[in-house]
């Protein structure tokens, strides 16, 4: 595998972390409740440091990391500010953000089948389980949040 394809791969996963930090935040805005908003505010801020680790592999690659999030991604904070708009709720912006967690799943899924160094492997190893664990926690507050209201 070259560097111009691993390269490209965590690119795209820099993109993914982009949209998560950016989707976590304006969740954290949109949330009604105390605790929400807090989690939010902590993925924000792990999606962000997981851009900045997946930045440095690139420049060790000597190529050039992603600046920003996707298309994608800013339009489907769009359609976010438009639920919540309409439903005005916390079960709205769980939903979304269980969305944006399936997709950087399959985003990270997809690195893998590519051979990776060892070092980017296990650095997209675990930034996958941390994109696995705020998937399901939020499925499980979703639920939480349904059941409630």
């Amino acid at each position: 595998m070259s560097a111009d394809d691993i390269a490209n791969v965590l690119n795209q996963l820099i993109q993914v972390s982009v949209d998560g930090r950016k989707g976590f935040a304006e969740a954290a805005e949109y949330a009604t409740d105390a605790s929400l908003k807090s989690q939010f505010v902590v993925s924000s801020s792990e999606c962000d440091q997981a851009t900045r680790d997946l930045r440095l592999a690139v420049q060790r690659l000597g190529r050039e990391p992603a600046a920003k999030g996707s298309a994608a991604g800013s339009a489907h904070r769009g359609w976010i500010k438009l639920r919540v708009a309409l439903q005005n709720n916390n079960a709205a912006v769980l939903d979304e953000l269980e969305r944006g967690q399936n997709y950087a799943k399959s985003v990270y899924a997809q690195a893998f089948n590519i051979r990776l160094p060892p070092e980017v492997k296990s650095l997209v190893q675990r930034q996958y389980r941390r994109v696995r664990d705020n998937h399901d926690r939020i499925v499980r507050l979703r639920s939480l949040f349904r059941h409630a209201h």
